[in-house]
């Protein structure tokens, strides 16, 4: 207080120190620019990709006409085999990807009036298509048939009516339906009045009219799914629903079933034609080779324009720019296809008129005897112009001269277009979520590359329309959304980046006067060994922390808008509570969100960040979500209905893991939101994580994390499942978390050595190993970036990759030893998947040797000497260091580690200069080795520029060259042999020097007694933090327990924690947590001046649950000597037997290929050396065929990984643009206009301080002419004295920040002059914060 006062006698030192709190790293401006080009692009690429199309396929149409000259008719067949191919290239992709499904994922049968019923579609639609393409457009014109696909929207128009009808809804919008079937019927009869006028006696043409006509009602038939879905949830027809049911569950096989009877009935349509009309199939072996060319680039440029078509158009609409780049592309694409064949026809007539002196007796009949007709069918000189003459000929039937003939073929082809545009026109209306799923937008899977255009307009979902044009389109629910931190020993930087990232959050979704409802959030944080003292319990130095931190963030936040002096904080009161566990700090940050800060007692509650989680997961799964709904069904309330509300909300809450140093932005969060809502089997998505710090190990790293996820785990989201969300920044769904085996398997004890390893070396990847194995998918969102702290010290990363490589290898053997329950149970992961993931831990296996292996060549090639005796060079020193690392201890290791990893740097500097240098002497860079080196290379650097943000860290990748032996050789080594070693390894303190070591714990607490061996070594162990700056983050330890390697006659470096007894042995006590003094809530009070922290308790039922759980899952360990002596051999034996099978691996490849080599003239392949020009040099490169394969297999993998990651790179861009197109704008705050004289202090939503300083009488005291200080010191007291009696902050209310009226109120004509420089900040926040209930 005094210091405050001071602060606001000294006016002239107001400056401030604020931390940066907007978004730095990503750059916004540039994506918004991206945006903008992105969406232009997207709508021009869907635009062009309709055109060539269509515009291909009615060139094939054109060509196999009878008349047309490009191909003669004896080669029609080509033309119409190549119509056929359009027509099922689709079906058979379907095909394909269907068989790919029901083979690698449970698929289930439908039933039998199902089948019959789709199956009865698909045979009209397919011979529908068939013969319209096939038999009945070849003899028709080009404007019909460029308009007559749009008539295929007939049968839609009248569905759409029925729709409409039946829906419960009012006010139907029916009239779109109506006018698009009369406009569609309309340009039927005008097509048909047009050729019968013609030439009534030909019977001939007046069959394929038919013939057109009905094929292109039967094609209408091909979107009855989109509509009968909407009809049935109106209607009473229990047989229409389990159809649609059915369809949709059953999708796969009737996939396969539909698109092999497409196939099958194109097929024989196409036959059957060709032997009616007489033509000789035999022709297709033996077309010359220019119309060949010609056929191919057309019926090539037709299919893959039309797959690409398909594929932009659903990336427009995942974009949320559903108008901009599919509705008017589509419908522009029909015109401009007419535009680009019929100008051309009117341009070479026009210039015959002209080159004819324009005489009348020159006239459309005679150009086409003349020209189309009398021209030969030569191909001696360009191809457009004899297309042009084909196209014409479709029109010479025509009398261009005729004003009936051409209304009539206008009329039609304008009716089609308008029925189209009217059928479709409530797409203009249609309302689509970011990245929305395909699968929601389009009923079927299937385009048609015949008419591309109106299969995707036509396809897309149909939703009831009203006359006011709202949609019925129910948003997605909003979620519930908690963010669980946990704490150790994060240093004061480190806590200030998550505590900062929380009031962002605060900021971006405020609880106090929301404008949005898509989420809302807690934060909880989970504070490990946060007391210290045995008789009075204080909280440690980096809980005190904390609490500052939470201050300082506070104010920071309170006053972020603010532009005038800022005197003087006031913060609302808030919560400490005594809990079974330790204790609880309860925030109320400034837009009335929570955080709830618990301090754990390790001698009250398990301690580590495994038993944190389980802390949470039961607290907020089990207490707060479920407690609810078991007290409703006490009271008689009905299971059916509280069982669907109950899996309703386990799927929309969401847990967002955090580190206790994790840095992000609120944008992060909502892109990993997105996922969880879209696709309900995504049981957790974690983001792009960026290792931050300083120093060779961090930029080692930063290169590192970027290939893992621009590669690795891009690969393993579009191939399979990603297998490890890391604990740093996940979204998990609360209802994976729930299921079987998942969070009560994650609750389990580690009772054996393996268990160790697995569980609790990476607690995250044992997470999602459980998450993967009940059928969850877990994936990557590389548009979410979070930050986090590396490690900079050689020894930390060292040990910290000590816990990941064992683990890794644990739960990966894990998951391959389960390869067919996973494929059975999980339909993202496939066999191929499970393969690739094998052959990734071969490679990782085989990752000494391969270094071995890399180290003997480049021997080999420096000091010209056989490769043989270079091997056995290079095995030498990582040799010795392994038989070291099995007498040394972990620090002296280390520290050889270090010494070596410095002498494999420069011989690596000489590898990659022996590298070119071969190239150079080889004079070519063809050779195997090379290829394979420059390859990479391209693939990195490739990779980098994809990720404009982050491609400066490739050049981080020459530090990581030289660093590979010592990450891949040496790191190796240690980790395994260090394995038994199951300490965390990182943010571990020691004492400050001269620090005595605290008292022995009082024998007579029960809870004292219960401490265990491994908090003694926990506290041993622990060094200062390198990123530490402050000198109040050391504290003492308690002394050291002797290590069990000192026992021993050889170091074993054997350390046991948390070791477990049966829980029987166990005392029954309940945590005694209130016979602790209250010194950490007096100092907490103490140490927090402005912001008040009154004291609360717990309620009954949260107590009881606290002392149940804490029974059941989370009771302190004992100490048991000879279980830990127990622990420790079992984890050195099986440390032994993974070792000798893990090095055997690695010395069988080594002799494998000694031997080859030595034998190197029997067993190599030889590869011809060519210089660049392709020229042979005479000389062989030799390459044993172990090598080869390994070389090859990796090459393959990386190749998958580096196409899946530009597929990856293309959906992150959807993302980043249908993000900013839907994600409101923040509105910054309007800027408060100072007048002198004018300005009065009133709240805005509660009145109990308004009547409060009306009481004080206020105006009296700022109309006196009196010292400002008297003034201040009035106001100061009548807002304090409001704070202290509760009477602006009470239960259950909240106040609004108080506004400054400039004119009209009461106070205007009062002298203010003694107050133009005083301002406070007036944000009161009284909400009371929830006490175990969800919101």
């Amino acid at each position: 207080m005094e210091e405050d006062k001071d602060q606001q006698n000294r006016s002239w030192d107001t400056c401030r120190e604020v931390l940066p709190i907007e978004d730095e790293q990503t750059p916004w401006k540039l994506i918004k620019i991206l945006r903008v080009i992105v969406l232009w692009a997207v709508a021009l690429i869907v635009f062009g990709l309709a055109l060539c199309s269509k515009t291909s396929f009615l060139l094939l149409i054109t060509l196999a006409n009878e008349g047309t000259k490009v191909l003669p008719l004896e080669q029609k067949p080509v033309a119409l085999l190549c119509i056929g191919c359009s027509l099922i290239t689709s079906s058979v992709l379907l095909l394909l990807k269907s068989l790919w499904k029901v083979c690698y994922s449970s698929s289930k049968l439908p039933g039998k009036k199902t089948i019959a019923l789709v199956l009865f579609f698909e045979f009209l639609v397919a011979a529908g298509a068939a013969i319209l393409t096939i038999v009945a457009m070849p003899h028709l014109d080009i404007v019909t048939n460029v308009t007559i696909l749009n008539g295929v929207a007939v049968l839609s128009t009248l569905l759409q009516l029925t729709a409409q009808c039946k829906a419960k809804e009012k006010n139907h919008y029916v009239l779109p339906s109506i006018t698009a079937f009369l406009l569609i019927l309309l340009g039927y009869i005008l097509f048909i009045v047009l050729y019968i006028i013609k030439d009534p006696t030909d019977m001939k043409m007046l069959t394929w009219v038919g013939l057109a006509v009905g094929a292109s009602f039967l094609v209408s038939f091909n979107w009855w799914e989109n509509y009968f879905q909407v009809i049935s949830k109106d209607s009473s027809s229990v047989f229409l629903k389990d159809i649609c049911k059915e369809a949709t569950r059953c999708q796969h096989i009737l996939n396969i079933l539909s698109s092999g009877l497409r196939i099958a009935v194109t097929a024989c349509v196409l036959g059957a034609y060709v032997h009616l009309a007489k033509m000789d199939w035999d022709i297709v072996r033996s077309i010359p080779s220019r119309e060949t060319r010609i056929i191919g680039i057309i019926i090539g440029v037709q299919l893959i324009s039309s797959a690409l078509c398909h594929w932009f158009a659903v990336a427009g609409c995942k974009m949320h720019a559903l108008r901009r780049c599919f509705i008017l592309p589509l419908y522009l694409a029909s015109l401009a296809v007419m535009a680009l064949l019929v100008i051309p026809v009117i341009v070479y007539y026009q210039q015959f008129r002209v080159s004819h002196n324009g005489t009348a007796s020159v006239n459309f009949t005679s150009y086409c005897d003349l020209v189309v007709n009398g021209t030969n069918g030569s191909l001696d000189g360009s191809v457009f112009p004899r297309l042009v003459l084909d196209v014409t000929h479709t029109l010479c039937f025509l009398d261009m001269s005729n004003m009936t003939d051409i209304g009539l073929l206008t009329g039609s082809a304008v009716a089609w277009w308008l029925g189209l545009v009217l059928a479709t026109v409530h797409l203009w209306y249609l309302n689509v979520n970011r990245i929305q799923r395909t699968q929601d937008m389009f009923v079927r899977r299937l385009y048609e590359g015949a008419f591309i255009e109106q299969s995707l307009l036509l396809n897309t979902r149909y939703d009831i329309q009203s006359k006011n044009r709202k949609k019925n389109f129910k948003g997605m629910e909003p979620v519930m959304l908690y963010l669980c931190a946990t704490m150790w020993h994060e240093t004061y930087d480190e806590m200030m980046n998550i505590i900062i990232s929380i009031f962002r959050m605060d900021r971006y979704r405020p609880r106090t006067q929301p404008k949005f409802d898509d989420f809302s959030f807690e934060a909880h944080i989970y504070f490990d060994d946060a007391f210290e003292g045995s008789q009075v319990h204080r909280l440690n130095e980096y809980a005190k922390n904390l609490v500052v931190i939470l201050k300082e963030v506070y104010g920071i936040f309170s006053n972020a808008d603010d532009k005038f002096f800022v005197k003087r904080h006031y913060f609302p009161d808030q919560k400490l509570i005594q809990t079974p566990y330790g204790g609880r700090l309860v925030i109320t940050m400034p837009q009335g969100n929570h955080i709830y800060v618990h301090f754990k007692d390790k001698d009250l509650i398990r301690h580590r960040k495994r038993w944190s989680q389980v802390m949470y997961l039961y607290y907020l799964l089990g207490w707060k979500l479920l407690s609810k709904y078991h007290g409703r069904y006490q009271k008689g309330c009905e299971e059916k209905e509280l069982r669907a509300e109950l899996q309703k909300e386990k799927h929309n809450t969401y847990i967002l893991a955090l580190d206790g140093d994790t840095d992000f932005q609120p944008a992060a969060v909502v892109l990993l939101i997105d996922r969880l809502k879209m696709y309900p089997r995504v049981g957790a998505a974690c983001g792009r994580i960026h290792p931050t710090g300083s120093g060779p190990a961090v930029w080692f790293q930063k290169f590192e994390y970027s290939i893992s996820h621009w590669l690795q785990k891009t690969a393993e989201h579009t191939i399979g499942c990603v297998l490890c969300s890391p604990g740093c920044f996940s979204l998990f769904r609360a209802e994976a978390l729930m299921d079987d085996n998942v969070m009560k398997r994650y609750s389990t004890k580690a009772m054996e050595a393996s268990h160790y390893i697995q569980y609790d070396q990476g607690e995250d990847r044992w997470l999602c190993t459980l998450l993967l194995k009940q059928g969850w998918r877990v994936e990557y969102n590389a548009a979410s970036d979070a930050y986090t702290n590396a490690p900079e010290d050689f020894k930390e990363l060292y040990n910290q990759r000590r816990r990941w490589g064992p683990s890794t290898m644990a739960n990966v053997v894990d998951l391959l030893g389960s390869t067919t329950t996973i494929c059975r149970k999980n339909p993202s992961i496939s066999r191929p998947f499970m393969f690739y993931q094998l052959f990734n831990m071969v490679s990782a296996i085989l990752g000494p040797a391969t270094i071995c292996l890399l180290i003997a060549g480049s021997l080999s090639f420096i000091f010209d000497i056989h490769s043989a005796a270079s091997l056995v060079i290079a095995v030498i020193p990582p040799a010795i260091y392994l038989g070291l690392c099995f007498k040394l201890k972990a620090d002296t290791q280390i520290k050889l580690a270090a010494g070596l990893s410095i002498v494999y740097a420069f011989l690596m500097l000489v590898v990659t200069m022996s590298i070119i240098g071969a190239m150079i002497k080889d004079k070519t860079i063809l050779t195997p080795s090379s290829i394979f080196v420059i390859a990479m290379a391209l693939i990195y650097i490739i990779t980098a520029i994809l990720h404009p943000q982050e491609a400066h860290l490739v050049f981080y990748g020459f530090l990581y060259i030289l660093c590979v032996p010592s990450a891949y050789l040496l790191l190796t080594i240690y980790s395994m042999v260090n394995m038994n070693n199951v300490s965390w390894g990182t943010r571990e303190t020691k004492p400050a020097g001269g620090a005595a070591a605290p008292a022995a714990p009082n024998p007579q607490l029960t809870q004292q007694k219960a401490k265990s061996g491994f908090s003694s070594w926990w506290k041993c162990c622990k060094k200062p933090s390198q990123r530490s700056q402050d000198p109040r983050l050391t504290v003492s330890q308690e002394s050291m327990v002797p290590d069990p390697e000192q026992a021993e006659p050889l170091p074993q470096n054997t350390i046991v924690e948390d070791n477990r007894i049966p829980e029987g042995e166990q005392g029954l006590t309940t945590p005694a947590f209130d016979c602790q003094s209250q010194s950490w809530i007096t100092e907490l009070q103490e140490l927090s001046t402005d912001m008040q922290l009154v004291e609360d308790t717990l309620d009954e039922d949260e107590l009881g649950f606290w002392v149940d759980l804490q029974e059941k899952y989370l009771k302190p360990l004992p100490d048991d000597k000879e279980k830990q002596k127990k622990m420790a051999n079992d984890l050195l034996e099986l440390r032994n037997k993974i070792n000798f099978a893990f090095f055997m691996m690695n010395a069988m490849w080594l002799v494998a290929t000694f031997t080859l080599q030595i034998f190197n003239g029997v067993f190599a392949i030889r590869l011809p050396k060519v210089t660049l020009d392709l020229v042979d040099t005479g000389e062989d490169a030799q390459i044993d065929p172990i090598a080869f394969m390994f070389i090859l297999g990796f090459a393959l993998s990386v190749i998958i990984q580096f196409f899946a990651m530009i597929f990856q790179r293309f959906n992150t861009l959807i993302h980043f643009v249908s993000f900013l197109d839907t994600e409101p704008k923040e509105q910054k705050p309007k800027k408060i206009k100072y007048k002198k004289g004018k300005k009065v202090f009133t709240t805005t939503t509660n009145t109990n301080l308004h009547e409060c300083i009306e009481s004080s009488r206020v105006k009296n005291v700022m109309g006196a002419q009196g010292a400002k200080g008297d003034a201040n010191s009035v106001i100061d007291s009548v807002i304090d004295s409001a704070i202290d009696s509760g009477s602006a902050i009470s239960s259950g209310s909240t106040l609004g920040s108080a506004t400054i009226y400039d004119s009209g109120s009461a106070y205007d004509s009062q002298d203010d002059s003694d107050f133009g420089e005083y301002d406070f900040d007036s944000r009161f926040y009284g909400s009371s914060p929830d006490e175990g209930t969800g919101v």
